[in-house]
This record gives C-alpha cells, structure tokens and sequence, in this order.
C-alpha cells in the first residue's frame, strides 16, 4: 500500500458540489481507501485567464494500486464531471484532480510528474496538505509546515 495525495480543484458550475462529489468518487476508486480529506478552500484563479475563484482541497488515499493506474482513475473521475484537457492552460475547469504525491516516489514520465512539480509554490495545495498532513516530509522539498509557512496563505480562505 502506498499513500498517495490528491489535489482537488473546481472554479466551474458548483465548485463546492463538484469538489465534493470528487471526494465521493475517490472513495469508489478500487484498491484504495481513503485515510483522509481536508477542508476546501477558496483561492484567486492563477493563469493568464480572468476566471472565478477556486475551491481546492486535498485527499489522502492509500493505495494499492500503480501510480498510472490511479492517475487514470482521476482522469475517468474528471471526464465523467465534464473536464476536457483541451483549452487554455490554467483556464477554467469543472474539476481538476492531480496526483500530488505517491509515497516518496519521484516519477517522471508519461504525462506523469510526482511529486506534482507546483506544489512547493502553491497555497491553494499546501494549505489543505497542511491541514491533513503538516509533518508530511516531501523528497528533496521538505516539511509540509516549512513550505506552506514560507508561502503564506494570504490568498486562501477555509470555508
């Protein structure tokens, strides 16, 4: 088993359904179980598109599956609330699902990067992480708390 991360995320036709609806599925994803989930939060949308605020959050699975395997998983997961990978980079979307972390794991190839190459950047991934996991030590990046510490939280509101 392995624990994995997964980082959630909707500006797009109920956010906060969408998000949460997405917990939901994850729970169905075979060979997993969920161990735990955060709060969501909003956040200003980032990219070079003006959009509506974000609603993230962070689930933490274990898993017996293969890091491909669960990725394609998230990826049936957001084709099925109506995501499609074409478009603007860092536009809109009904649901983003990213594979943050696998274990200790660094793996790059496919279309697959973990750990998830933003997440040291990003309060809207630390934050939630920090609220399941602030000892969580990332490979090669460090203490979850050191990170999310470092970046602040001054765009992100729990709600």
């Amino acid at each position: 088993m392995t624990l994995a991360y997964i980082g959630l995320g909707s500006n797009l036709k109920q956010p906060e359904k969408q998000v949460s609806q997405a917990f939901l599925a994850l729970n169905r994803i075979p060979e997993t179980t969920t161990v735990a989930q955060s709060s969501l939060y909003r956040n200003k949308a980032i990219g070079p598109v003006v959009q509506a605020d974000y609603i993230n959050a962070v689930a933490l699975l274990n898993a017996s599956l293969s890091a491909d395997v669960l990725l394609n998983h998230l990826h049936r997961i957001e084709k099925s609330h109506g995501r499609t990978h074409e478009g603007v980079r860092w536009g809109p979307r009904t649901l983003d699902l990213d594979l943050l972390l696998f274990g200790q794991q660094q793996i790059h190839e496919g279309g697959l990067n973990v750990p998830h190459p933003e997440l040291a950047k990003r309060s809207f991934v630390l934050g939630p992480l920090f609220e399941i996991s602030p000892d969580l030590n990332i490979l090669d990046l460090g203490m979850v708390r050191d990170l999310f510490d470092m970046i602040g939280a001054s765009d992100l509101g729990k709600i």
